[in-house]
């Protein structure tokens, strides 16, 4: 996930052309790239989240689909 350098702007959704807010996480790997625990994250909007899950899962690729906060409280954990 990308953080803006002054930390107090919002993470935008991944999709393409879009500017909300981000809401979601989305972890994925591709099993080809990645070894198996490694993740990689998009970020989506209420509107997007499904959108950009089927493109993910269709290919193998999602892992799993996070609430933003969630996923930053995990964070802050480890």
């Amino acid at each position: 996930m990308n953080e803006s350098a002054a930390g107090d702007e919002p993470l935008i959704c991944s999709a393409k052309g879009c500017r909300e807010p981000a809401a979601w996480v989305l972890a994925w790997n591709n099993p080809k790239l990645h070894t198996p625990e490694r993740r990689k994250t998009w970020l989506a909007c209420g509107a997007h989240r499904e959108h950009l899950g089927q493109f993910l899962g269709v290919r193998g690729f999602l892992k799993d689909v996070v609430p933003l906060e969630e996923w930053r409280r995990a964070e802050e954990r480890s």
